[in-house]
């Protein structure tokens, strides 16, 4: 796949998410992929398989009473990676969060493969989400 049709793919998973369909999700992650959140909170982590991002993105939804809204303001495709600059919105626990991060997607084979993701400020976002 090329740069133009890696970014689409991760469009789509955007979508997917903002509807909460994992189904999709399902189909666009390698079943042995893999999600990298740096920090310290209770969500920082690998997250080896698909079952356990899958996981990771259900208790986003469990953790914030469905309130997080996930906009992303651009994309950015190469050879190799592609990166997704996004904006998070999520309310818990009487607080609210809203936060820039940037994720790098490998893509291989037409799925994603590996992900790493960083928040604006990982301090601010650990707090939130532990």
């Amino acid at each position: 796949m090329g740069a133009q049709e890696d970014a689409a793919l991760i469009r789509r998973g955007y979508e997917a998410f903002g509807a909460g369909d994992m189904d999709t999700l399902r189909g666009l992650f390698a079943d042995d992929a893999v999600w990298h959140l740096g920090g310290s909170g209770g969500l920082s982590g690998d997250k080896q398989g698909l079952d356990a991002i899958l996981a990771y993105f259900g208790e986003l939804f469990t953790r914030s009473n469905g309130t997080i809204r996930v906009d992303l303001d651009d994309l950015i495709g190469g050879d190799h990676h592609t990166v997704g600059f996004q904006r998070v919105h999520a309310e818990r626990n009487g607080t609210a969060i809203g936060q820039r991060a940037a994720l790098v997607f490998a893509l291989k084979d037409g799925k994603v493969s590996e992900v790493h993701e960083f928040p604006e400020d990982t301090a601010k976002a650990a707090d939130f989400w532990s």
